[in-house]
């Protein structure tokens, strides 16, 4: 068996290789192997130069690398990774390092054991490592989890994160538009449709950072995923 690792990188040249680096140290259970896919979306900085040089000079390790032509965002990258995942498993895995590949093995048991289809990493569960950083964040994801869980019927702590591992037949089976960081309350929506899905939960690690330390989300992309909420559930 296989597992798909879909990176999404745009401007993460302080952590792109320290982060290909974590994940290729991960044994994953039942000698599952790795397909480790890092989507350069047109990064400005030297993000590309190191993962094109980690390749050409390691052609043994499991790594792909597709490089846009613009950058399109999340969403489309996660798409293009898609496009050319042939693992029996899929993980969304950002570029930094504010999630920790070492919990990997934790979000594949569920399904690996056959009873779940879809596993989210809350970072709001568990007695895994948290980084104490933004009050109004916190309190935004979980406004935002619940507004969608109103909608889906679905009971998620953690709705918007990053570390959800999917069986790929049923990521690829969905139809996704979302461009930029709607992906994450867009799949949740249509996942919630699928008849008899099982979707499972564990807590996970979080190593959050500052904006100065390089985070990119901001408020703009709170109110358009209440947006993509609506849309997805409703519209």
């Amino acid at each position: 068996m296989k597992l798909s690792i879909i990176i999404p990188a745009y401007n993460e040249e302080s952590t792109i290789l320290k982060l290909i680096q974590k994940v290729l140290e991960v044994k994953l259970i039942n000698d599952i192997e790795k397909e480790i896919i890092i989507v350069n979306d047109c990064s400005t900085d030297k993000t590309l130069s190191i993962v094109d040089k980690l390749i050409k000079g390691n052609s043994n390790l499991p790594l792909k690398l597709i490089s846009q032509n613009k950058n399109t965002g999340k969403g489309a990258a996660i798409h293009k990774g898609l496009e050319i995942a042939s693992g029996d498993f899929v993980l969304i895995q950002d570029a930094d390092l504010e999630y920790a590949p070492e919990d990997y093995n934790p979000l594949l048991k569920p399904i690996i054991d056959g009873f779940a289809d879809v596993v989210y990493g809350s970072r709001f569960k568990g007695a895994n490592p948290h980084r104490i950083l933004f009050f109004w964040h916190s309190i935004g994801n979980k406004f935002l989890t619940f507004i969608s869980n109103m909608f889906t019927n679905l009971n998620l702590t953690d709705m918007e994160t990053c570390y959800k591992m999917f069986r790929s037949e049923i990521l690829k089976s969905i139809d996704l538009k979302e461009k930029h960081f709607g992906f994450e309350p867009e799949v949740t929506a249509k996942i919630s449709r699928i008849p008899a899905i099982r979707i499972y939960e564990i807590g996970i690690s979080y190593y959050g950072r500052t904006y100065s330390e390089g985070k990119k989300i901001t408020w703009r992309d709170g109110l358009r995923a209440i947006y993509v909420i609506l849309k997805y559930n409703i519209f």
